[in-house]
Formats: structure tokens, C-alpha cells, sequence
């Protein structure tokens, strides 16, 4: 059973081998997290957009296919609403980082983040429970 949503900076942040997040991710248990559908897109887009595609298409394809993938149709009520309140509220957020905020929320997922100027801004007005964490916390 899933306990942690990893943002895509996370992965990035794996991917490229940076701040023991492989360490971290093994002490918690690789089983207990997953990524959504958008961080595989925004992944594919970095690899495409980089200077070596074949290479890093294939570290992304090999990444998303050892970590459970969580659909975001369970996200798209969550994600409306939110939307719709933090707008009211005069507070814009990426659409992809809503998305998986919202994934997380509705999968009670604990979201684990670098993207504290989104997701802890508007996670204390979130009408979900968003739980998160960064990587200088432990998971």
C-alpha cells in the first residue's frame, strides 16, 4: 500500500542522484511510493528536451516502469475544487502541480516535495488533508 506521492523534483532529484533520495527511498520502502501520471509527463518532457534524449528517455522509461504510476481520474473532482477556491482566494498554481496535489489528497497520500512555495502555501488552505514533506525532512 502506497504511503508517499514523490514529486517530480524528487525524481529529479533521484534521477540525477542528488541528495541521497535513493537512500531515503529505500529506508521507507520503494513499494510505499509512487509518482503520478503528470510527473511521468513532465519526466518525458525533460528528456526530450535535454541534450542527450535517447540516454535520458531511456532513464525515465527504466524509472517509470520500477515505480507504481497513480492515476489521476481519482484527483479530478479535488483538483476542481481547489482550483476554484484558490482562485477566488487570488492564489494561482500550476496546473501539473494541482493536479498532483490533488492526487495525493484524494489517494491520502503523503506528498513529497521540494516545491514548498506551491504546495506549503497552499496546503494550509487546502479543503483536503495535504500532507508533505522535503527532502531536508525525513520520509
Amino acid at each position: 500500500m502506497l504511503s508517499y506521492l514523490v514529486d517530480t523534483n524528487i525524481c529529479v532529484y533521484l534521477l540525477r542522484g542528488r541528495y541521497h533520495v535513493d537512500r531515503k527511498l529505500e529506508d521507507v520502502g520503494s513499494s510505499n511510493c509512487g509518482i503520478s501520471e503528470i510527473t511521468i509527463a513532465e519526466l518525458k518532457f525533460g528528456a526530450a528536451n535535454s541534450d542527450r534524449v535517447s540516454r535520458q528517455t531511456a532513464l525515465v522509461n527504466g524509472f517509470g516502469s520500477s515505480i507504481e504510476v497513480v492515476p489521476m481520474d481519482s484527483s479530478f473532482e479535488v483538483y476542481a475544487h481547489e482550483k476554484a477556491r484558490l482562485r477566488k482566494q487570488g492564489q494561482i498554481i500550476d496546473d501539473f502541480d494541482l493536479v498532483i496535489g490533488a492526487t495525493a489528497i484524494a489517494n491520502d497520500l503523503i506528498l513529497v516535495t521540494n516545491n514548498e512555495k506551491h504546495f506549503f502555501e497552499a496546503g494550509r488552505n487546502y479543503a483536503g488533508t495535504l500532507d508533505f514533506i522535503t527532502p531536508r525532512s525525513s520520509f
